[in-house]
């Protein structure tokens, strides 16, 4: 017998889907605007490279997240019409599914709602010209407003917040564009004061991949709502490729120009080189960045929820939702989401191998979807425990030159999930498919 959350489990008709410029790719690229992903993409890079080794960086992270992240579990749902957890229990298995990837996605949801409560109680605050960080009580009584207000919402509302979400991501799309031309007279001298061109294109890897790889994986609930796979092509080229580029691009190009027209500017994040625009414009900005992180917030919410109360149907969606909120805002609250370039390092090492697993399931099984294994998939969780131990290298007390030749460690950890699954799957560790339409008939 499989699992109800497998029987269960409808297929998105062809009827209810649609072109790719309508779903995947404003999607995709809304991710990329949102301000958690630029914040300090320019930190321990810009000073080590110049503006084109950089940009080069992004291109080929951009490429490497489409092609290795996102294309196989996009295709898979596009083919199904089913969602990722569904679509995951070839490659877990259909009891292991339940942790992996379905609880798994929830857990690291609720890090990406810490993240986004954190910058956006940080941005209304620079906006009210205060200088409250966390651990400070004004600070806590936004986040916890913002927290739970945004929580609700992803319950309840969620929606309304989809519907609005297109016309939301205008907002950070044209604010990096106005900060872009306000700093770009300085954008020429930039100068690397501590090069190391190659370090600092493997961190930007690193950086890129580790804030993309969950939403990689989630390619199978973009893909389910695509019509064929040109849909799932320029879904992600556009949504993914292209929106690194740009909303990774411009902010780096901007600190670099900020700190050469502003030579007291000494910080390397985002909404520092926003604030020494000053005047009425970075006011603005600052609410504006707020607000366009709306749906990011509410979205991580649904999705939390989503996968609780699909793995654990005995809580009620509100309550599991609402009890993981509370350790995000604590989270946020505290500061320990400030520390973006760890988090992502942890995702990246989460989902790496993931991706990894189900690309080489996808693979051996003549490019299609198995179908739901019985139990529990050892090849996908062997695959999973190797590529996270690659993953968390660079967290390891190791030397700093050391744990530079281990990035990007998102990668090297796809890499070995994709190795020990192959292995193992020819090892005879994959259990027998058990096939959806067979177990709902009997």
């Amino acid at each position: 017998m499989l699992p109800d959350y497998i029987l269960k489990a409808v297929p998105n008709p062809a009827q209810n889907r649609a072109p790719w410029y309508a779903n995947t790719a404003p999607s995709y690229a809304g991710i990329f605007l949102w301000v958690a992903f630029y914040q300090s993409i320019a930190v321990g890079t810009l000073d080590r490279a110049g503006l084109g080794v950089l940009l080069l960086a992004l291109l080929a992270a951009g490429l490497l997240s489409y092609a290795l992240y996102y294309y196989v579990p996009a295709l898979l749902g596009m083919k199904t019409g089913y969602p990722l957890y569904v679509v995951g229990s070839s490659t877990f298995g259909a009891t292991g599914g339940y942790l992996m990837p379905g609880l798994l996605m929830g857990l690291l949801q609720i890090g990406w709602f810490a993240v986004a409560t954190f910058f956006s109680a940080k941005y209304i605050l620079s906006g009210f010209g205060s200088m409250a960080g966390p651990g400070s009580v004004v600070f806590a009584i936004v986040a916890l407003l913002w927290g739970y207000i945004m929580a609700y919402v992803g319950v309840k509302g969620i929606q309304y917040v989809a519907k609005l979400a297109l016309f939301l991501n205008l907002i950070p799309f044209l604010m990096v564009l106005v900060v872009f031309l306000k700093t770009s007279p300085g954008i020429g001298q930039h100068v690397p004061s501590n090069p190391a061109p190659y370090a600092a294109f493997m961190l930007i890897l690193q950086i890129v991949i580790g804030f993309f790889a969950t939403a990689g994986a989630a390619g199978a609930d973009f893909g389910m709502s695509n019509r064929d796979a040109r849909d799932v092509k320029l879904g992600g080229l556009v949504g993914i490729a292209l929106a690194i580029l740009y909303a990774g691009g411009l902010p780096l190009l901007s600190v670099a120009g900020a700190r050469a027209l502003n030579p007291n500017l000494t910080s390397f994040t985002f909404d520092s080189t926003i604030g020494s625009i000053g005047g009425f414009l970075a006011t603005a900005m600052f609410f504006l960045f707020a607000i366009a992180s709306i749906p990011p917030t509410c979205f991580c919410a649904f999705i939390a929820g989503n996968s609780f109360s699909t793995m654990i149907p005995s809580v009620s969606r509100f309550t599991s939702t609402m009890i993981g909120v509370t350790i995000a805002i604590l989270l946020a609250v505290t500061g320990v989401a400030e520390n973006l370039i760890s988090f992502f390092s942890i995702v990246g090492a989460s989902f790496g191998p993931i991706c990894g697993a189900m690309l080489a399931d996808y693979l051996l099984s003549g490019r299609q979807w198995a179908g739901p294994r019985q139990g529990i998939n050892w090849a996908g969780y062997g695959a999973w425990a190797v590529g996270f131990a690659v993953g968390i290298l660079p967290f390891l007390p190791l030397s700093t030159n050391l744990k530079e030749m281990l990035q990007p460690a998102a990668v090297y950890s796809l890499l070995a999930g994709f190795v020990v699954y192959v292995l193992l799957a020819k090892a005879g560790l994959q259990p027998a498919v058990a096939p959806i339409s067979a177990a709902k008939t009997t």
